[in-house]
């Protein structure tokens, strides 16, 4: 092992570890980069129409944004969505329909609150559509839209358990190819006879980058080959020479018995 050739390689092999041992630590770092959660700021209100537009899906950075959206309600509109759950009780939902007017024009689903029956529910809603003015404000937590839900073949075919703006479109009056944001909004304060919808803010979700975490792996193991494969080749050596030398001792006992002289 101290022969200089061997000194040499085992400098070489711990280069190559080394760069090895490097290119690990940079896909770690590169699996920690990629887990950083940027947090974003959903619960300060913003103006609806910095947050959203019609006819396009909801972006990643709107969903559970807290927003402030004026608009116009249109009677006759709302619907009750049941099934749903406020602190693991399910209940009902009224959704109105809100057409935006402080930002591109658009329907917009907006969920009043919640109530534990459905009679409660559609009361609050015909009270809040005869007390709507020409316009209203609304502070509350925007969320993409849902998908629709078959109705069991036993059950109303006419209830609704999702806010499904697809399905919403085809049951407001006289809605035509006008534009509608792909998003509905829960009311942060409730109308009068329901219960605010409990909507916390979104969990921070950490994830890491397990693809970079195995490859950081895999290049220490490669700085340990490097290491090992140089004792590997040291040991063959030492082995050769012993045999090499085993057979040169052999040697002359072997040339003294086909003369017919003993070995001395």
């Amino acid at each position: 092992m101290v022969r200089p050739k061997w000194v040499l390689a085992l400098l070489l092999a711990l280069g190559v570890a080394a760069g090895f041992a490097l290119l690990g630590q940079w896909q770690l770092q590169r699996a920690v980069e990629s887990s950083v959660v940027v947090e974003r700021p959903t619960e300060e209100v913003r103006p609806f129409a910095g947050v959203a537009e019609p006819d396009v899906p909801t972006k990643q950075a709107a969903t559970a944004q807290m927003v402030e959206v004026t608009g116009v309600v249109v009677p006759g509109d709302t619907v009750i969505v049941e099934g749903r759950l406020n602190d693991g009780v399910a209940g009902f939902w009224p959704v109105a329909h809100l057409e935006v007017t402080d930002g591109a024009a658009g329907g917009l689903p907006v969920a009043l609150g919640w109530a534990a029956d459905e009679a409660t529910a559609r009361a609050a809603a015909e009270r809040f559509e005869a007390a709507a003015g020409a316009e209203v404000t609304i502070t509350g937590r925007f969320l993409p839209s849902e998908a629709p839900v078959v109705p069991p073949e036993d059950g109303d075919p006419f209830a609704m358990t999702t806010v499904a703006v697809a399905q919403l479109v085809n049951i407001w009056a006289d809605y035509d190819d006008r534009p509608v944001y792909f998003g509905y909004v829960t009311a942060a304060e409730p109308v009068a006879g329901l219960e605010a919808i409990v909507s916390p803010p979104p969990e921070l979700a950490v994830e890491f980058n397990w693809l970079n975490i195995f490859y950081a792996v895999e290049w220490v193991v490669f700085a340990g080959f490097a290491v090992f494969l140089w004792y590997r080749l040291v040991r063959d050596a030492v082995e050769r020479e012993r045999d090499e030398a085993d057979e040169a001792d052999e040697t002359p006992g072997r040339a003294s018995e086909e003369a017919g002289t003993p070995a001395r």
